[in-house]
């Protein structure tokens, strides 16, 4: 009964607008900056009767705003006007591709009161859009960091994300399969079908639905992010079959296994370059037990590592919310290489050896931060970058772009894929602002 009355007051309180909850209200007892690295402090579990909620209400860019780059950069729109843009990839003719989607239906899921709030809280948050399902094709045909011309690459998708090429063949992961594209140089727009390579989990209950997609470096297969049915377990182990991993998909048979489990929401994918490239990963955790836990991270992804996920958190932490207890899969769980702090959903990845920006931006991971709504206060709504040596994290991470939160604490912006566009700039998407953002160097001043 003490959790209905409380559920209710939480749905009275968003129906008059609100967008702080009075109730059992917590907040972050450490710095942010102490879930940050190789070795997150990690305080003990701090759970409430309701969840902390602090949102930051979508209210997109101003007329002659922007955010605000670090010192010795630039940013300028390379393209505005854009529908819910979450993931962008650069083809190898300097052509951009975004994927303008969101959450397809998903019946089953969040159901009751609980659901209710939680689709309220996404829809201020800016998520509760309709799907535009396609792919756009932006292409700067000057070199001037702006993209002239915009057109449907492919439409008629299902919540589309990932994107790879490999040679001729273009993959794109939908929310339910990757599907396969003849694609020619230059073209602007893919009319035929397409086939599906391969299903992917989704249905009814579809809690995390992105699906990120990175090729291996020799081409032979894929590697595909699918995120968990649930925070921590609450809907039954059965419903997370092959959720919460990275798949290995052969890409001339569509065949698949597990490379890595115990990920509960690895959304970015990137590659770090060097003799052996190594696979890496962005990874939401979980919510719920605090505004200092769980830090998300990105870590090395090691062929059948566990990573934790329900069970724990960051090595042997064990999460006594689960209600099935594997003290075996707790044993081996693998410590992730480097936290991000607590909530600030981790989405985009993108690591490289020469972004084409000035140091101290060369070599090393950029990644997007799409902002908190279970921690108080909020953390994430910025694109960082952590430098890299020897194929590793070898610093505290700086901030490429702020200021995606006004002074109000309203959400002018929110950062998701980000990539290098090969031409000495860094492209990001902004599902609030609608655009798509390029970092470069700033001009020098005359001498």
């Amino acid at each position: 009964m003490r959790k209905l009355v409380a559920s209710v007051a939480v749905v009275v309180a968003l129906g008059a607008g609100a967008v702080t909850l009075f109730a059992c209200s917590e907040s972050a007892t450490l710095p942010l900056a102490a879930g940050i690295g190789p070795q997150p402090q990690l305080p003990p579990p701090n759970p409430t009767l309701i969840p902390t909620v602090k949102i930051a209400p979508a209210v997109g860019w101003p007329a002659d705003t922007r955010p605000t780059p670090a010192r010795g950069l630039a940013v300028n729109a390379f393209a505005t006007g854009l529908d819910h843009p979450r993931n962008v990839f650069v083809l190898p003719s300097g052509d951009v591709l975004v994927a303008e989607t969101n959450a397809p239906p998903k019946p089953d899921d969040s159901q009751g009161i609980r659901g209710f709030v939680m689709r309220r809280i996404m829809a201020r948050a800016g998520a509760g859009v309709p799907s535009a399902n396609r792919i756009t094709l932006l292409r700067d045909t000057d070199g001037d960091g702006v993209a002239e011309t915009r057109t449907v690459f492919l439409d008629g998708l299902n919540s589309p994300y990932g994107m790879a090429l490999i040679g001729d063949q273009l993959f794109v992961a939908d929310t339910d399969a990757i599907r396969r594209y003849r694609y020619e140089m230059g073209q602007t727009r893919i009319t035929d079908p397409g086939e599906r390579l391969t299903a992917l989990p989704a249905g009814r209950l579809n809690h995390h639905w992105t699906k990120n997609l990175v090729a291996s470096p020799d081409g032979r297969f894929l590697y595909v992010s699918i995120g968990s049915n649930s925070n921590v377990g609450e809907n039954g182990l059965e419903a997370e079959e092959g959720r919460a991993q990275i798949w290995e998909v052969d890409v001339r048979t569509g065949q698949h296994r597990s490379y890595a489990t115990g990920l509960r929401n690895p959304n970015g994918l990137s590659f770090a370059p060097g003799p052996t490239p190594m696979l890496w990963t962005a990874v939401n955790e979980r919510d719920e037990i605090g505004s200092d836990l769980v830090p998300d991270y990105m870590t090395s992804v090691r062929d059948g590592g566990f990573y934790g996920w329900p069970f724990s958190y960051f090595g042997q932490h064990v999460d006594a919310r689960v209600r099935h207890e594997r003290p075996e899969l707790v044993a081996r769980a693998i410590v992730p290489d480097y936290a991000l702090g607590a909530h600030t959903a981790s989405l985009g990845l993108a690591i490289t050896a020469d972004s084409g920006l000035p140091a101290p931006f060369t070599t090393g991971a950029f990644i997007g931060q799409h902002g908190s709504w279970n921690r108080r206060p909020p953390s994430g709504y910025r694109v960082i970058f952590v430098p890299f040596s020897d194929g590793r994290p070898a610093g505290e991470p700086i901030d490429v772009l702020t200021g995606f939160l006004d002074e109000e604490g309203q959400a002018r912006g929110r950062p998701v894929g980000v990539t290098p566009d090969g031409r000495g700039g860094l492209l990001v998407a902004d599902d609030v602002g609608n655009a798509i953002w390029r970092v470069s160097a700033a001009a020098r001043p005359p001498s």
